[in-house]
Order: structure tokens, then sequence, then C-alpha cells
């Protein structure tokens, strides 16, 4: 069964680029947006990364915190985050944990063809830790507006 608006979030703990334990539960009492996506330095997930870094502000100024999630671990997490100026925690999930709980690891399709792989989509927590908005239509390169419009912000 997939998660839906309404659901509790997955608890989850994982190390950040920095090598720090992060875990859902620090960030009660605040909006989180936790967006998973397939790659560090690939091409979109780098668009998606910039449009995060571009307006952070408007994110931060409205009190979310943004939390990325990706099979890399964290030392590719730190090479990403240093190449493009990176200002949010990425969180590094090489076992699947987080990313199978949030449903966002399966099989996918591309030019006809199948294999498994990260699926693109962004979790709107609220304060209280449940899941307030899905996103799966994530469009890269304005996917800040996509999330301050479904949080209302907009």
């Amino acid at each position: 069964m997939s998660l839906q608006a309404g659901d509790t979030a997955p608890a989850f703990t994982a190390l950040d680029q920095n090598g720090n334990k992060v875990s859902l539960k620090d960030f009660k009492g605040k909006k989180v947006v936790l967006f998973s996506y397939p790659q560090d330095d690939s091409p979109t997930c780098t668009i998606q990364a910039c449009n995060f870094r571009d307006n952070y502000a408007a994110l931060t100024d409205k009190g979310i915190v943004v939390l990325g999630v990706s099979p890399d671990d964290e030392k590719s997490h730190k090479k990403f985050e240093a190449k493009f100026s990176l200002p949010f925690t990425m969180l590094a999930d090489p076992t699947y944990k987080i990313l199978d709980a949030y449903g966002v690891h399966g099989e996918k399709q591309m030019y006809g063809r199948k294999f498994i792989g990260i699926f693109r989509r962004t979790f709107l927590i609220d304060e209280k830790g449940v899941i307030a908005h899905i996103i799966s239509g994530v469009r890269s390169k304005i996917h800040t507006d996509q999330i301050l419009k479904a949080w209302g912000m907009k």
C-alpha cells in the first residue's frame, strides 16, 4: 500500500552529507519537505536541487525544512553539495530503508525498458508528522513553486 495525504510520515534516521545523524523526529513542530531523487549530479536531479538552492530563502522564511534523500552515500552528497553550493540537508540511504518506507523505490519504465529505480516524489510533512501533500508530478525547474502552492503559500 502506498502512502497518502493524511498518513503519518514513516520515521527515519540517516546520515547526512556531513556524517551527522538526522531523524524526522528532529523536526517535530516544523513543516518538512522530503524529496526523493535518483542520483547526485545527474542532469534532472541537478536542476531540481538548484531550484531548491535558488529558492531556499522562500522556503525557510516560511519555516520549511528541506531534506533530500537518495541512495547515494555521504561522500557523494558532500561533493554534490560543494559543486552546486546546495544549502539543504541530503540524506544518504544506500540500503533503501527510507526510500522503501516512502514507496519511492521500485520498478520504472523508460523507453520501453523496465528497471528498478527511484521515483522523483516530494512529501510535504506537517508540524505533527503527518503527510499533508504528495507531489508525484515533480517539475524540477519550478518545484519550489509547486511546493508553495500545495501548501497554500503562493
